[in-house]
């Protein structure tokens, strides 16, 4: 082979080596990407997930919020708290010189004058008060009947706890979601009474039963609410995964436990749905097929979904949805209600619009397809809240009332039982606490009536 021919030769292997590198590092880039959507995960700063599961998130310091620019803790002009002596002290010790530390002269009949004073707050030691009801019986002298007195209502057996212990455990286990058997030491070591862990549950049944008007009273609220939010989150329950659903209003709050995650759930509560409401909630089927005057999607749900499709697809869409629903957040901040007519929101409309007709790659897109296709099907439910003064732009406050389900399954591990009951009694609690109703009378006073121990 002349030299000649081997060069010709190496340059062919050589045109050839090289389209085997080009695709190789084709490949190596479309890999690089499969990989780096295989480790991005969902977190609470891009989905719906809460932010205990963010400890092993790289992106777990993310957040939604923009920064203010104003420094942390209180602010200029911000009235502080202390705390303050009290002007009629329950005890006042006179602390008075006997003697002179300069030459040792007797001083107790000289005259004081108050120089200064200093307060301390503290609790009594908690004891128990046993109430005794004698029940005595005379014979009548006219016809011999024996008249006996009759027992305080509520006074129906032997021994029983009072209306006080009774409230105190049903706050304790679902406001404060103490556990049983801590509950049981509290009770010992602050208020120096025993309690078994039988006479918890037993109190907690029956204080919830009473609650029941109370509990139904709600839910009629919420049946003829003109603004609603709706939720759902799982729940365990001996290890049997359930759901606890969720709707309220700016003044009420009710609770719900069931098996089903579906419509089933809302078809059996609410048969009717809300008529009169516009339901607030997240891209859950059961909640956008309910029955209601109209439907809210949760703004705050769909940025965190926004920010996934950026972090995994890159796609402009995700960037461009985002900025138009952070514009209409701004325009609720500055007007509470809009009309259709209105320049600004026309054209917010009409942005959205055209981005929703945008052609989106389905194949390297997916998760950016998926999304555009539930927006246009629940278009009518995206910048509800612009053309309505009372309807939220986010569904927090659903989230923050079933939080509490969340907390009490953490602090506890999950429910053994007493789900409906908690349920029942944090309905009443959150709801009082929105209407500015005392939680500890409203207990004391369904305690009061609650049936025979």
């Amino acid at each position: 082979m002349t030299l000649e021919e081997q060069v010709i030769l190496l340059i062919a292997e050589n045109i050839q080596l090289r389209e085997i590198i080009f695709k190789l590092e084709n490949r190596i880039t479309e890999l690089e990407e499969l990989l780096r959507k295989a480790k991005l995960s969902k977190d609470s700063t891009n989905s719906s997930k809460p932010p205990s599961t963010d400890i092993s998130s790289p992106n777990r310091n993310q957040s939604l919020r923009q920064p203010s620019g104003k420094k942390t803790g209180g602010q200029p002009g911000h009235i502080g708290t202390t705390l303050r002596m009290s002007k009629s002290p329950d005890e006042i010790v006179e602390l008075k010189p006997n003697y002179c530390n300069g030459c040792g002269c007797n001083l107790e009949n000289v005259e004081s004058h108050l120089v200064s004073k200093r307060q301390e707050i503290d609790i009594p030691p908690v004891t128990p008060i046993t109430t005794e009801y004698r029940n005595y019986e005379k014979c009548c002298p006219k016809c011999g009947h024996k008249q006996k007195s009759s027992y305080p209502e509520g006074i129906n057996t032997h021994i029983q706890y009072g209306k006080n212990i009774k409230a105190a455990v049903a706050y304790f286990s679902v406001y404060q979601y103490i556990p049983f058997k801590r509950m049981q030491e509290f009770f010992k070591h602050f208020f120096n009474l025993e309690i078994s862990q039988g006479s918890i549950d037993n109190i907690l049944k029956r204080i919830s039963l009473k609650a029941m008007p109370v509990y139904h009273e709600i839910k009629e609220t919420i049946l003829k609410a003109l603004q609603l939010g709706g939720d759902e989150s799982s729940v365990k329950v001996n290890g049997k995964n359930m759901w606890v659903w969720v709707w309220q209003t700016v003044l009420s709050t009710f609770l719900s436990v069931s098996e089903s995650r579906g419509s089933k759930t809302i078809d059996n509560l609410f048969p009717d749905g809300f008529p009169n409401a516009i339901l607030n909630s997240d891209r859950w089927a059961a909640q956008l097929k309910t029955t209601a005057k109209g439907h809210q999607l949760c703004v705050a749900h769909l940025l965190r979904d926004l920010k996934f499709l950026q972090q995994l697809e890159k796609n402009q869409l995700a960037y461009a949805i985002e900025e138009i629903l952070k514009e209409s957040l701004y325009l609720k901040n500055e007007q509470s209600e809009y009309t259709r007519s209105d320049p600004s929101i026309m054209q917010l409309e009409e942005n959205l619009n055209a981005l929703l007709k945008e052609d989106i790659p389905k194949i390297s897109n997916s998760k950016t397809y998926a999304l555009q296709k539930s927006l246009i099907k629940h278009r009518d439910s995206i910048l509800t809240f612009l053309y309505n003064k009372d309807t939220p732009p986010d569904n927090n406050a659903s989230e923050r009332a079933i939080r509490n389900v969340k907390i009490k399954q953490k602090v506890s591990g999950q429910f053994k039982s007493n789900e409906n009951i908690f349920c029942i009694l944090r309905s009443v609690i959150d709801s009082c606490k929105k209407r500015g109703v005392d939680i500890m009378f409203t207990l004391k006073s369904i305690a009061q009536l609650v049936p025979a121990e």
